[in-house]
Order: structure tokens, then sequence, then C-alpha cells
């Protein structure tokens, strides 16, 4: 078997979402959170932005994305692997699979969800980023480790509030976890 670009991208990116993923109420190795990823299909899109879904589709993608997580998740016996894990774990695979990787401009890329935490979620409600003030001060009472789907799609659309026309990887202006 040869060793590609893809293979080497989705390696990473599995391991990254991994680590960022777990948490002290949903540990898992990265291993397992490898395996998850590849329960949810997305090693089929990496070797092209073009095979993301359309960004009018990408949300109800998003949606099965977590959901087959969240079964794959169960069948291991892996508790607490809510909407908000699932989606982390989704979001920072896509981020350096796509994101990071020089496709930031692309209009699939552009609309992919972007990474949510407490340190993120901290920083949109202290700047009152976009109005929403109230999105914010609800998802960090949550707690985003603790998000169902409604929770998690509701952060997202106040991200989109907040950022107007831009990607959305651009509300990572405000996360600090970088420092």
């Amino acid at each position: 078997m040869s060793y590609t670009i893809e293979e080497h991208k989705h390696r990473y990116a599995a391991w990254a979402a991994s680590r960022a993923a777990s948490t002290k109420s949903c540990r898992f190795s990265v291993f397992q959170g490898k395996s998850i990823v590849d329960a949810t299909g997305l090693p089929l899109l990496i070797a092209s932005p073009s095979l993301l879904p359309s960004p009018q589709d990408l949300d109800n993608k998003h949606r099965e994305w977590r959901n087959a997580a969240i079964q794959s998740a169960n069948a291991m016996g892996l508790n607490g692997f809510t909407h908000g894990v699932a989606a982390k774990l989704i979001n920072v695979y896509l981020k350096g699979a796509f994101v990071c990787a020089g496709h930031q401009t692309h209009a699939n890329v552009a609309a992919l969800h972007p990474p949510i935490d407490s340190l993120l979620l901290d920083e949109l409600y202290d700047g009152a980023i976009g109005g929403q003030r109230q999105v914010w001060a609800a998802a960090r009472k949550i707690r985003w480790s603790k998000f169902n789907s409604d929770q998690y799609e509701s952060v997202i659309d106040g991200i989109r509030i907040a950022i107007g026309d831009l990607p959305l990887w651009h509300v990572e202006r405000y996360w600090r976890g970088y420092q």
C-alpha cells in the first residue's frame, strides 16, 4: 500500500481532532477517535474540497455525521459522547484537512463549522460578538461538551449572524486557545 498525501492528512487531522474532542466527561483514545471519524465517512472526502457538501447541504450532512459519530462511539461503549463532542471531533478534523490545508477560500470550506469550545464561547460572550450575547450566555451555561443537536446548531446560527459574509472559520479570531 502506498502512503499518499490524503492518508497523511487523514492521520494528522484524526489525531488533532481526537486530542481536541476528548474531555473529562468523555475520554477516548486517538485510535478510538480515528475509528469514529472513519465511521462518519469523512476520510472519503479528504482528496478535494469539491467533495464536501455544498454550503446549502452542509447543516443536514453535518447532523448526519454527528449522528454517525455518536452511534459509533456508543458501539464502543463510550459514555457522554454528545452532539457537542461529535461536532468538535468533526470540525477539528475538517479544519485540519481543508481550512488549514490551503483550501480556505473554497465555498464548501468557507461554510464548514468551526470547532466550538469554552475558550471561544467565553470570548464571544465577553465581547458580545455579533450582538449574540444571549446565544453565547446560553451556550456557556450548557457547556459545549454537553450540547444536544439543537443547542449546537443554535451556536452555529449565532456564529453565522456574528460573522456575516465571512467564512465561518473567521470566528476563530476570538479563540484564545493558541496562547
